[in-house]
Parts: structure tokens; C-alpha cells; sequence
């Protein structure tokens, strides 16, 4: 039992983070939930109150009740497609006073129940199983629907009446396999439409007799048309466009999903053509057969755009170029044909009516209009996704086209060679794209002299050249994705004012690019390979002062990749000090703060005595230096007092009539600078002798003492007395009290002592007298080696 409630908490878990997956804000207003292809069999419960858009398309729903979405009264959107609903009570969202958007599209929808409806403005109930269309009497209180799509295998002229007072944008009609079995040509008559597309069943000969020209449609699209075994030419399609004729209104006409002949493929184009049409687009045909129509007529037409996408024929049969023929002689302005396996396209036979040729994807090759005159007027030009090789055809071929401004020729296999010779573009070129092909930096020499929007991403250039022909109009420049190493100089490009250089190999931009291109108002340089180091801080300094309008992708996409420590950090996170990028100032820097520094050393050495103390240390260098080199037996053998006395000439009275004759009556050598110095040597030497040669040093503390530069020298030497550094030899007697305000910093040493060490202080009673010497007797008592022989 305890195994089951947890396998069933696991899955509780697991599906609440599935659902939170799910869930997302669009934005302030709304609230999404998506279960789409969640293999959902009812609708999910315990929704968000706030869900505003809900998918639940594509899983096995096969009811929609009320209780599934009472509680949503905000959802506006509720796409419930691509399900098993077979019926549909329109009741069930009574409750949901705010949906406008209802998708039950891909269903098994057979039969709907009507009722007083929301008013929505978008309702599909396409790809399902009705009859007749479900059209409910409700239907007509929709006063906002703007598209409707229907189902149908039945079509009656009464059953679109509920709808006829309403205005609708767009109406989607599906018929069923069974379709034309009961049919009412004039059941569309009643349509109050400006867009109505039809889906004829698939796989099935057409041969139906609906009049679409009834319909006050102005934009009509029809799909699935099946037409190959009527050698007659499809009449009953025919009849279809020939009807078209008699509607004035309808001026865009689309054919999708065509499968015919090439003779009717040809004539569908030639009935169209004397229609009010005005934009016809045929895409996703499927040819077969052999090309007997010759003599197009061209005459009264209303056709200003017309483009063909997505032919699949067999092989040949017959000549291609009667269908070139046919194609290059339109006298339209818009004309597409893409997608069509074209090899060729020959010129026209007259000054043709073309302002805009689109050719994109097909096999043309260099050959195409070449020497052609007769496109004076074509303006925009076409060529992506072809078999173009070599730039200098094309640029031959621009040379006849005196109206030409666009020109494409992306996504070719395009090479320039600067010793090809002449390269003169027509003078009209204001924009040209020859992005994806296989141009390299030599492409610079050879451009339009009046472009205005060069695209030359995804190419092979590694450098732009100096010098190069100026390019003063160009004003937007695409070389994204190439292998650029450092920004363009914009001398040659003085109106430059978009530049889109990201994905390229630039480690370390030019400091100077914003001053050089004054008039940028766009820029894209992230995902390069910057090195972040001094050379880059004055580059992110200025990028730092444009405004982020200006620099797209700021700061996300600029970052650093070099070296490895900064990889990954965001150039605007990169920060190095002015001081470690400038040599001079650096060395300017230094001058000065050691400059300072000396004089700072120079002024505490002469305020702390420090030539004092580095004459004491020279002094005391050197007896460390004998030091070393005498054996202790020897070091030993050199004690010839049992103490030295440092005393003030202010004291010599006390040391003179107590001190001396206490401590020389039991017959210990006492060492006295004025008896026992020695003459010849220097008063520092004479010290550090008496000092080295006396077991103890005693001083006579008194203010006198911490007045005299002489007693302080030599506390210094006997506090650093290396020769006994093992013993205690320091001892301080305190003749009268010291104040500490009274003791100069310089004395620090004396003020060191005085804290640590334990001092014999002189008795001013007479009592104590005796116990002092015996104290004092007793610290320097040590028999001397003189004294041991």
C-alpha cells in the first residue's frame, strides 16, 4: 500500500511540472496555457482562473461540457483542434462571456446543437463531418465574426440565410469527399464575404459546377483541382473560370494544389487573364503531357502581379523554350516563378511591361538575359537560390536594365576575379544583395558606385581593401557572418549609417570607429571574438556613450572570449584601469610615488634620529661579524668586569659615593668609561668593548639619563648584546621617577624596557640600603676567568 501512494505522489509530481512547463505570460494581459500534444482524453481540470488562451489541440478530447470551462471566465482564446469531438453543444460556454476566438477545426464533428452564443469573432469548424453546413440561426447575432470556417458535404442557397446580413472578413469552406453529389451551383449567392477560400475533395477528378462567381468575394482562393483525363481541356474547371469573367468585384484570385496538363495549365492562365482579376497566384502544381499552345493573347488584361511557386513536371516533352516564350512576353508588372526547376528564361520580344521579375529558386544560370535590352523598365530583380557563378556576368547582364534599383542574387555560387576587366553596373542600382556565395575581399572593387544597401553576409572576405572605390551613398552595409578582423574605415563609406558586422573574427574594434563613422544610427557587432585587454577598454568606453538604440544586441551578445580567465564575461562587465593600459602614465605614476616616498623616508628618518640608529647598526654589525668568528670558550675568557655602569654625568656623585663602594668592597670589578676607555678608540667602539667584556650592564635611571644622547647609545648596544644573548644581562636601577611624557619618542627602546622588564628601584630609606646591594651584589657575582686562575 505504502509502495502505491508513492508511485502515485511521484506521478502527481512529475505532472505538475509537466504543467508548469506548460504555463506561460505573454504578457501583462494575458495567460497562457498550453496542453497541446499532451495525450490529453478529457480537459484538463483545476485551470488557472486567470488563463486567458488555452491549447488543449491535438490529443484525444472527445466532449466539451460546461464544467470543463465554467470557471474560466476571462479566456478569450480556446484552440480545441486536431480532437474526437463528435458534437458540439454551443451551451456549453454560456459562462465564457469573453471568448472570441474558438478553433474545433480537425474534428469528427457531425452535429452541432444551436443556442444563444458568445459573440466571437473568429469560429473554425473546418475538417470535420457535417452534411450540411452548421450554420445555426444564432449564428447571425455574431456581429463581430470577422472569419467563419465551414464544413460541408451537402451545400443548400438557404443554408448560408442566417449569416447573409453579416459583413465577414473571411469565410473557409471544406467539402466533403461526397461533395457534388447534391450540389446548388448558386449556394454560395448569399455570402456577405471579402475573402472566401474553397477546399475541394482530394483525390478526385473535378468535375463540379458550383459558380463561385456568385460570392461577393474580392479575394478568391481554391484548392485541390484535379483535372488530367478531360483531353476537352477540364471543362468543367473551365466553366469555373469562365464565370469569373462576368465578376467585376473579384480582383485576387489563388490556385493551390493543382494537378493537370500543361495545355490546360497554360489555358487556366489564358482564361484568368481577360478576367477583372489583378494579383493571381498559383502554387503546388503537378504537370504532365506536352505543350501544344502557342499563340498566348496577351490583349485586355487586368493582371498587374502574377506568380507561380512550386512546379513539379515531368520530363519534356516538348521545347522549353515555348514556355520561356510564353512567360517573358507578359505584359504584366509583377511576375513571379519560383520554385519551378527553370533553367532558362529568355528575353522579351519587345520593351516589356515588368517592373519586378522574381526567378528565386530555380537552376538559372549566367546565361540568363544576357544581352538583353528589352528590360528597360525592370526595377527589381530576383535571382536567390540559383546556379549563378561569376558576379561579372551579372554585372553585364544589369548593363541594359536602365531602370533597375533591387537586385538579388543571394544564395548563388558567386566568384569575382579582379582581373576579370570591366565593371561598370548599371548606374541605377540603389540596393543589391549577394549574400551566401563565395565572394571574397575583391568583391570591394567591383560594386555599384550609387548603392544605398549593399548585403554581403555569409561570404568569404577577410579584409575590406584600401584604398577602394568610395561608396558615398551607401548608407546600409551587411557583411555578417564573414571573416572581417576589424571594423571598416568609413572614409570610403562617408553616409553609412547601418552596419551589420556580427559573426566575423573582430578580437580588438577600432577605439576610433565612432569617430570615423559619425553618422551611425545602427549597429551589430556582437558574437565576435573580442580579447579583452587594454586595447578594448576605450572601444567598450565608447560604446558605453552611444545610446542602446544605436548598438543592437548591447550587452547580451558582446562578449568576451579572450583570454580564457574573462571568457564568457560581458564586455560591459569588462573593466581594466586607465593606469595598467598607459605605459607613460604608468611610469609617470611610479616616478612620483617613489619621488614621495623618498621624501617621506627622507623626513621620518631625520624626525626619528634614523642616522643614529644606522650608525649603532653599522657599529653592531661589525661585532657580530667578530662575534662568529671566536669560539665560546673563548667569547667566554673575554669577560674581564663583572658589570659596566651607564649613568649620567648628573649622577656621578650617587655612582661615585654609593654604587662603587658597594659593589667594589667584595671585590667585583666594576667597568667605568672614564677609567677604563681606552684611548685612540672611538667612544662607540669603547662601549660596545666594556659592554662585551662586563658579564651585566647596569644603568642608573633618572631624568638625567633620558636626557644624555650617550646613555641611550649605549642602552641600545647592551639591549642587542649578541655575545649573551643566552643571559639576562640588562639590569636598571631606578634612582628617582622618570615620567613617561618626559622620555623622547626617539627613546623608545628605554620606554620598551621600562614596560617589560622587572626594575631595582633605590630605597630613599636607609633601612633598605642593605638589602639593594645584597640584591645587586648577588646579580653580577660571577667568578671571572682571571679570577677562577
Amino acid at each position: 500500500m505504502m509502495k502505491t501512494n508513492s508511485s502515485i505522489f511521484h506521478f502527481a509530481i512529475i505532472f505538475m511540472l509537466i504543467l508548469e512547463t506548460k504555463i506561460q505570460l505573454t504578457d501583462e494581459s494575458e495567460f497562457l496555457v498550453d496542453r497541446s500534444e499532451s495525450s490529453l482524453f478529457h480537459v484538463p481540470k483545476n485551470l488557472s482562473l486567470k488563463t486567458t488562451i488555452l491549447n488543449i489541440s491535438q490529443n484525444y478530447i472527445s466532449e466539451l461540457r460546461t464544467s470543463d470551462i465554467v470557471s474560466l471566465s476571462k479566456l478569450r482564446i480556446l484552440i480545441v483542434s486536431h480532437n474526437r469531438i463528435q458534437y458540439l453543444d454551443i451551451s456549453v460556454f454560456k459562462f465564457n462571456q469573453e471568448l472570441e476566438y474558438l478553433d474545433l477545426s480537425h474534428n469528427e464533428l457531425w452535429k452541432i446543437s444551436c443556442h444563444p452564443t458568445v459573440n466571437l469573432k473568429h469560429l473554425d469548424l473546418s475538417f470535420n463531418a457535417f452534411v450540411g453546413l452548421p450554420i445555426c440561426k444564432e449564428f447571425g447575432n455574431m456581429s463581430q465574426l470577422e472569419f467563419l470556417g465551414l464544413s460541408a458535404t451537402q451545400l443548400q442557397k438557404s443554408s448560408v440565410l442566417p449569416i447573409a446580413s453579416l459583413h465577414i472578413s473571411k469565410v473557409l469552406l471544406v467539402l466533403g469527399d461526397a461533395y457534388g453529389e447534391k450540389e446548388d451551383p448558386e449556394s454560395l449567392q448569399n455570402f456577405n464575404i471579402e475573402s472566401l477560400h474553397i477546399i475541394f475533395p482530394t483525390r478526385k477528378e473535378f468535375s463540379f459546377i458550383l459558380d463561385v462567381s456568385v460570392s461577393t468575394a474580392v479575394s478568391l482562393e481554391l484548392s485541390n483541382i484535379k483535372c488530367v483525363l478531360d483531353d476537352n481541356g477540364c471543362s468543367y474547371f473551365q466553366n469555373v473560370l469562365l464565370k469569373l469573367q462576368n465578376n467585376s468585384r473579384l480582383s485576387n484570385l489563388t490556385l493551390n494544389n493543382i494537378e493537370t496538363t500543361w495545355n490546360f495549365f497554360i489555358m487556366i492562365i489564358q482564361l484568368v487573364w481577360h478576367t477583372s482579376i489583378k494579383y493571381f497566384s498559383i502554387s503546388n502544381v503537378k504537370l504532365q503531357g506536352h505543350l501544344d499552345f502557342r499563340d498566348f493573347d496577351y490583349s485586355n488584361t487586368s493582371l498587374k502581379a502574377f506568380s507561380i511557386h512550386q512546379v513539379v513536371t515531368d520530363v519534356f516533352s516538348f521545347p522549353q523554350s515555348h514556355i520561356y516564350e510564353i512567360f517573358s512576353n507578359m505584359n504584366v508588372q509583377n511576375f513571379t516563378v519560383s520554385g519551378t526547376h527553370m533553367v532558362h528564361m529568355v528575353c522579351p520580344s519587345q520593351i516589356s511591361t515588368f517592373l519586378y521579375l522574381d526567378f528565386s529558386n530555380n537552376l538559372l544560370t549566367d546565361m540568363v538575359f544576357k544581352n538583353c535590352g528589352n528590360l528597360a523598365k525592370l526595377e527589381t530583380l530576383s535571382l536567390q537560390m540559383n546556379q549563378l557563378k561569376e558576379l561579372a556576368s551579372i554585372v553585364y547582364m544589369t548593363k541594359e536594365m536602365k531602370s533597375l534599383q533591387q537586385l538579388d542574387v543571394s544564395q548563388n555560387s558567386l566568384r569575382y576575379d579582379k582581373n576579370e576587366g570591366d565593371c561598370s553596373w548599371t548606374t541605377s542600382l540603389l540596393s543589391l544583395n549577394m549574400s551566401s556565395n563565395i565572394l571574397t575581399d575583391s568583391v570591394f572593387r567591383c560594386l555599384p558606385p550609387k548603392v544605398k544597401v549593399l548585403d554581403l553576409h555569409n561570404n568569404q572576405i577577410r579584409s575590406i581593401p584600401k584604398p577602394i572605390m568610395k561608396l558615398e551613398a551607401l548608407q546600409e552595409l551587411n557583411v555578417a557572418s564573414n571573416s572581417l578582423a576589424h571594423l571598416p574605415d568609413c572614409g570610403a563609406f562617408s553616409s553609412l549609417s547601418v552596419l551589420i558586422i556580427d559573426h566575423n573574427s573582430i578580437s580588438n574594434p577600432s577605439a576610433d570607429f565612432f569617430h570615423s563613422c559619425q553618422k551611425i544610427r545602427s549597429i551589430r557587432a556582437g558574437n565576435n571574438p573580442f580579447q579583452c585587454t587594454c586595447e578594448l577598454r576605450e572601444f567598450i568606453q565608447n560604446i558605453g556613450q552611444v545610446s542602446s538604440e544605436v548598438v543592437e544586441g548591447w550587452p547580451d551578445s558582446y562578449k568576451c572570449d579572450n583570454p580564457e580567465s574573462y571568457k564568457g564575461t560581458p564586455l560591459k562587465d569588462f573593466h581594466v584601469s586607465q593606469l595598467s593600459c598607459n605605459t607613460a602614465l604608468l611610469l609617470v605614476t611610479i616616478g612620483v610615488t617613489v619621488l614621495v616616498l623618498t621624501v617621506t623616508v627622507t623626513a621620518l628618518c631625520m624626525y626619528f634620529d634614523l642616522p643614529w640608529y644606522l650608525r649603532m647598526v653599522c657599529q653592531w654589525t661589525q661585532t657580530q661579524h667578530r662575534a662568529r668568528n671566536l669560539p665560546l670558550e673563548e667569547l667566554q675568557r673575554t669577560l674581564q668586569f663583572h658589570a659596566f655602569i651607564s649613568y649620567s654625568g648628573h649622577d656621578s656623585v650617587w655612582v661615585k659615593s654609593e654604587l662603587l663602594p658597594n659593589l667594589e668592597k667584595e671585590d667585583l670589578r666594576i667597568c667605568l668609561h672614564e677609567r677604563n676607555f681606552v684611548p685612540g678608540k672611538s667612544i662607540v667602539e669603547n662601549i660596545i668593548n666594556c659592554i662585551e667584556k662586563s658579564y651585566k650592564s647596569i644603568f642608573v635611571l633618572s631624568p638625567n639619563f633620558v636626557q644624555s644622547e650617550w646613555c641611550h647609545y649605549e642602552l641600545y648596544f647592551a639591549h642587542h648584546n649578541l655575545f649573551h644573548e643566552a643571559f639576562d644581562n640588562l639590569i636598571l636601577i631606578l634612582l628617582e621617577p622618570i615620567p613617561q611624557y618626559s622620555i623622547p619618542s626617539s627613546y623608545h627602546k628605554l620606554k620598551n624596557l621600562m614596560a617589560r622588564r622587572t626594575y631595582l628601584e633605590w630605597p630613599k630609606e636607609k633601612s633598605k640600603h642593605g638589602l639593594f646591594w645584597a640584591n645587586l651584589r648577588a646579580a653580577i657575582n660571577i667568578k671571572l676567568m682571571e679570577q677562577a686562575k
